[in-house]
């Protein structure tokens, strides 16, 4: 009876390892993602901006929301996110000079436990911030 106890036990451990482990795997991907994601839109955010319009101590380059938005969904697109992480939602906000992505998708785990989440999700922040220097 004790060995079967412990068995079950050792079980248990195998399975929240090896789902700790593709979660922990899943939000490193995606972790590269959002970063990736927040310079790409950073920089389009930016582009065109005359920095020196204000001289050289112009912190805010006023960046485009609606580009930095475009931006990162083109570089998902093209990076083929999308189809690496079905379900994937992104969030795109600009805050003065920096540009914040978050991503969220959900995670397949390859064991599940009775009574654990049926389809847990994983997210991940990035972000970029776009200054002139002096």
């Amino acid at each position: 009876m004790i060995i079967i106890g412990f068995a079950l036990v050792v079980l248990l451990v195998v399975v929240v390892v090896v789902d700790a482990g593709a979660a922990y795997l899943k939000r490193q991907s995606l972790d590269s993602l959002a970063d990736g994601a927040a310079l790409y839109g950073a920089d389009a955010a930016a582009e065109g901006r005359d920095v020196y319009s204000g001289g050289l101590g112009h912190d805010d380059l006023d960046l485009s929301a609606g580009v930095a938005r475009t931006a990162v969904h083109d570089y998902l697109r093209s990076t083929g996110a999308y189809d690496a992480h079905p379900g994937l939602r992104v969030s795109v906000a600009v805050r003065g000079d920096r540009v914040v992505v978050e991503i969220d998708a959900p995670v397949d785990l390859p064991l599940s436990l009775p009574g654990g989440p049926e389809r847990p999700t994983v997210g991940a922040t990035g972000s970029a911030v776009v200054r002139p220097e002096a």
